[in-house]
């Protein structure tokens, strides 16, 4: 993957040391977890809290330099470190000195970026990035990086660890501050872009919907070739492709067949109809198809593997079906947003069950003042299910009004409630903001109590 010298030069680091045998040094991937280090890693030692240049989620006292020596110990080849640290029981021959180390990380990343020769695909959006991002790499036989690796720390990871020979790489693009998005496009420098929807996700740090929109939209700031832009019909943008259900839409949702067991839809593409596989089923995921047959079509790729998307590419979290014990657990509990959860729940209310549906539902996260309204949009849709469980302040007011158990936080108390009133046939919902279930593991442990 990497040269030592190459990364030396690529950080602006001098070597003080031997350059004889430490140029011989190769690096096979840049990490910044010392727990997932493998033998010929680069580790980026990373300080927990970024400072004023990053708006991280969340700000750790936690010190990567701290982990230097293990990482070194589990087989790193080497460690970017800054040029504070204190060395002492390492080999300096190992180490890239930096004035900072985040710095040091985008600058590996500029220079992946710098040496790949294929095509380059951004992709943003307030829902469905990561899914669309698979997508997107199963139709065009690309790179993309594991998960969701679309903030200062991961988009540059990403860069960094692309293989230089790749044809095609696909790469995500988030944001919950503005400002985010267009120093992350131009360092991705994509050849074609997609703005897959506008949300209200993190609306609580822009002053509304027209500044959330500019900045996602300034994803098309990157591009290579401005002409190659691709956003969901809805917004309304005056320049690039489009995909949708209006009829100005180039890639048009004509119809959506969810009622066998494998979800289709028929797009008509620049007057051209096909018929596409839709893993996961649902509209938001329709639309993500549609926006990946577009794409392929622009970029002059090969439409028929973007018509055969496997279910197999649906990530964790993000509608993954489970049976236990004869009941149906559907794990949409990687995020939620108000538009998310509302489509989650008109899907879930056309899922063919015997049984009951049940729905298990966590707050939604950053949404600042319109929080309360939002969690209460949602009691009409919900009064349909059959049992609901509230989890979280901003559910609270909510579960009153449905006279549904709530809970402040997940608990034992929650997991035997609702083991208690699932049973065989029944069909059970999970949803909610990232840090409500899934930053615990909570559905995995849900399966295993109800197993």
């Amino acid at each position: 993957m990497w040269r030592w010298q190459d990364l030396c030069e690529a950080s602006g680091h001098v070597s003080v040391t031997d350059t004889g045998q430490v140029n011989q040094i190769e690096v096979q991937r840049v990490s910044t977890d010392s727990r997932q280090t493998r033998p010929g890693d680069l580790f980026v030692a990373l300080p927990g809290d970024p400072g004023d240049k990053f708006n991280p989620g969340y700000r750790s006292a936690v010190d990567g330099h701290d982990f230097v020596a293990d990482a070194l110990a589990a087989g790193a080849a080497g460690a970017l470190v800054q040029n504070a640290f204190n060395a002492k029981g390492v080999n300096e021959a190992q180490l890239i000195r930096v004035a900072d180390s985040y710095d040091g990380l985008w600058a590996l990343g500029a220079a992946g970026r710098a040496r790949l020769r294929g095509t380059a695909v951004a992709i943003t959006g307030s829902s469905g990035k990561t899914t669309a991002k698979y997508f997107l790499s199963q139709a065009l036989t690309a790179f993309t990086p594991p998960g969701s690796f679309n903030n200062h720390i991961g988009v540059p990871l990403a860069l960094a660890n692309t293989p230089r020979n790749q044809a095609m790489a696909v790469y995500e693009i988030g944001t919950n501050h503005p400002g985010e998005i267009e120093p992350l496009a131009s360092m991705v420098s994509p050849h074609l872009a997609i703005l897959l929807n506008v949300h209200s996700a993190h609306i609580e740090n822009f002053s509304g919907r027209p500044a959330l929109i500019k900045e996602k939209c300034s994803i098309f700031n990157g591009l290579r070739n401005k002409s190659l832009s691709i956003s969901e019909d809805v917004l309304g943008l005056d320049h690039g492709y489009t995909f949708g259900e209006s009829s100005q839409a180039d890639a048009r949702i004509i119809a959506l067949h969810e009622e066998q067991s494998r979800a289709r839809v028929d797009i008509d593409l620049f007057g051209q109809r096909v018929t596409a596989l839709v893993p996961g089923g649902g509209l938001h995921r329709a639309k993500s198809v549609a926006a990946t047959v577009l794409a392929c079509q622009l970029l002059d790729q090969d439409l028929q593997p973007a018509l055969a998307l496997p279910d197999s590419l649906i990530p964790q979290g993000r509608g993954n079906r489970h049976v236990v014990n004869g009941i149906l657990v559907i794990d949409e509990s990687y995020n939620a947003n108000p538009e998310s959860m509302r489509a989650t729940l008109a899907g879930f209310s056309r899922e063919p069950v015997k049984g009951r549906r049940i729905v298990l539902l966590g707050e939604m996260l950053e949404l600042g003042d319109a929080s309360a309204q939002a969690h209460m949009d949602l009691s009409q849709q919900l009064a349909s299910f059959d049992a609901i469980f509230c989890v979280g302040e901003a559910t609270r007011a909510l579960a009153i009004s449905l006279k549904a158990p709530w809970f402040e936080e997940v608990n034992d108390a929650l997991t035997a409630q609702v083991c208690a009133s699932a049973a065989a046939e029944d069909a059970l919902l999970i949803k909610g903001s990232n840090r409500v279930f899934w930053a615990h593991g909570y559905v995995q442990m849900l399966l295993s109590a109800l197993q």
